[in-house]
């Protein structure tokens, strides 16, 4: 049985908060019954929280179809969620010069509970545009990234992860075996680095080094996304892996744990 709110837990803006959660990028304008689908929140509910996040700026709605869609000031709150990860202002100027020396996509990966959120993408003329996109969402343990990350934890909150975590199909590739997973990762801690075959996407190799913080286990990661057709095992051995973990190896973390 779930633990009761908080004293200081305010449901009318947790609900609200549901209304901006049920947009992504497969759903961007959502009509009222939409919204009551998604949220599971009654159609009364939903009226009001819509049109009062579209009376605040958060939402737009067409005037003819009725339907709400993601304001500007969405970018409002990216801006200020920059400005307050200090890791963002480390990383960029070290990953550009990564993204330059590698001629591929380079992204700053960041943990958040069980899934990994893309900070920022330092995308190519070759990147298709889901890539240049930032804050794309996805399960940790069917990425590189994650499971760079969660190679550097102590063995039993690696361990809970592992058994605990969510697990979806972005591909006939996409492993969900836990115990071939956990060998990913075990390798990840042994190497310092992990590498994915189809995970994510068909023909994409992605690979990843564990961002560290001063306890030595990471929340974040550098992340590069190659073409299987371009590349081949050994090329990135000896070019993209080297220069990778430098790079992550030459930034602190300077946030905990969240």
């Amino acid at each position: 049985m779930p633990n009761p709110p908080s004293s200081l837990f305010v449901g009318s803006l947790a609900k609200g908060l549901k209304i901006l959660r049920a947009f992504d990028s497969s759903e961007t304008e959502l009509a009222l019954s939409e919204l009551v689908r998604k949220t599971g929140l009654d159609k009364n509910s939903v009226q009001r929280l819509a049109n009062t996040l579209y009376l605040e700026g958060f939402l737009y709605k067409d005037e003819l179809s009725r339907r709400f869609r993601p304001s500007l000031a969405w970018l409002e709150l990216a801006n200020a969620y920059y400005w307050s990860d200090p890791l963002v202002a480390l990383a960029m100027p070290k990953l550009i010069d990564l993204s330059r020396e590698l001629g591929e996509t380079v992204n700053l990966a960041r943990l958040t509970q069980a899934h990994v959120i893309y900070v920022f993408r330092l995308p190519t003329t070759k990147s298709r545009f889901p890539a240049t996109i930032a804050g794309s969402k996805l399960p940790a343990l069917g990425t590189a990234s994650g499971r760079a990350m969660l190679a550097t934890w102590e063995k039993d909150a690696r361990d809970s992860a592992l058994q605990d975590w969510p697990l979806r199909a972005a591909t006939p590739a996409t492993i969900l075996d836990r115990t071939r997973i956990a060998e990913d990762v075990a390798s990840a801690a042994r190497d310092g680095y992990s590498i994915t075959y189809d995970q994510a996407m068909v023909n994409e190799i992605s690979i990843a080094a564990p961002i560290r913080n001063q306890a030595g286990y990471a929340v974040a990661a550098v992340q590069c996304s190659v073409s299987r057709l371009n590349w081949q095992p050994d090329q990135i051995a000896t070019k993209i892996v080297p220069a990778l973990t430098t790079t992550a190896n030459s930034i602190l973390d300077p946030l905990r744990a969240e």
